[in-house]
Parts: C-alpha cells; sequence; structure tokens
C-alpha cells in the first residue's frame, strides 16, 4: 500500500449554496429584527422627550409671571385691611383664584413648607428661629411661596427653618 492510500479522506464541508443562503438570510433576518427594535426604541425615547417638552413648555412664562402673582398677593393682603375695600378685594380673590388655576391647568402648583422639614431641594432657608415647638430643621415660616412643575422646582419657597434654641 502506498502513503496515499493510507490517508483517510474527509467529507468536504464545503456549504452548499442552499445552506449558504439560509445563513445569510437568517443574518439579514437577526439584523432587520435589531433595526426595528432600535427604531420602536427611538420612536419611545421621542414620543417621551415630547411629552416632557410639552409638560414643562409653560415653565418658562410661569416663572415670569410668578413675581407678578407675589406682587398680587401683597396687594391683597393690603387692601384686605381696608374695610372699605371689602368688595374690590372679593374681586381681586376671585381672580387670584383664577390665576392659579390656569396656572394648577398647566402643571404649576405651590410648594407646601410650612411644618415641612427643610428640604435644599424644594426650599431656600433665609433665616433660622428658635422654635420651642417645632423639631430641629422644620419650616415655620413661608417667606415667599416656592413652585412647581411638575416634579421640577419652579421656584423654591423661601423660609425661616428652626433651630434648638
Amino acid at each position: 500500500m502506498s502513503a496515499a492510500d493510507e490517508t483517510t479522506e474527509f467529507p468536504t464541508t464545503d456549504p452548499s449554496p442552499a445552506d449558504a443562503l439560509r445563513v445569510e438570510l437568517d443574518e439579514r433576518t437577526d439584523q432587520l429584527a435589531r433595526s426595528k427594535a432600535e427604531f420602536s426604541n427611538y420612536q419611545k425615547r421621542a414620543k417621551l422627550q415630547a411629552d416632557l417638552d410639552r409638560a414643562y413648555a409653560v415653565g418658562g412664562l410661569a416663572g415670569d409671571l410668578l413675581p407678578v402673582l407675589d406682587n398680587f398677593e401683597r396687594a391683597l393682603d393690603a387692601a384686605r385691611g381696608v374695610e372699605a375695600a371689602a368688595p374690590i378685594v372679593a374681586g381681586l380673590e376671585l381672580v387670584h383664584r383664577q390665576l392659579l388655576t390656569a396656572l394648577a391647568k398647566h402643571g404649576v402648583e405651590p410648594i407646601d413648607a410650612m411644618g415641612e422639614p427643610f428640604d435644599p431641594n424644594r426650599h431656600e432657608a433665609l433665616i433660622q428661629r428658635a422654635h420651642a415647638d417645632k423639631p430641629e430643621g422644620t419650616v415655620v415660616a413661608e417667606l415667599s411661596r416656592g413652585y412647581r412643575i411638575g416634579d421640577r422646582v419652579l421656584r423654591p419657597a423661601k423660609v425661616a427653618v428652626s433651630v434648638a434654641g
């Protein structure tokens, strides 16, 4: 026997054209599925961003209106002290409620501060006051009302915070 006769022949593993096409089809199908998933995720992110943009779009206008609202509230408080101005005060209170309702309709809400624990994310401490009835770090006075839109703070509440005294 010759050396050539002793070698064992292995079957060739060359894929048939049909097998090659199946592999390519599987690769293209996988690629298409991935592209569809990426596009679907993109659409979801774009919709979420558009919703957030719409929700917070009023923030700039609301921020500009807050000082006007503050001055309106100061004028209303001053007018409440004048007995002869009672009919005017009633009208101003109606306008005040309408303004707060319009802001709330667009997600702008006042931040509750009185009696709450001081939170630097929602409150700005301007002064500290000794207060025997409240635990240390509690808001004991609201000097200027804060506002938020959704979960974002438009303007922190300016507050007095209790300290041990």
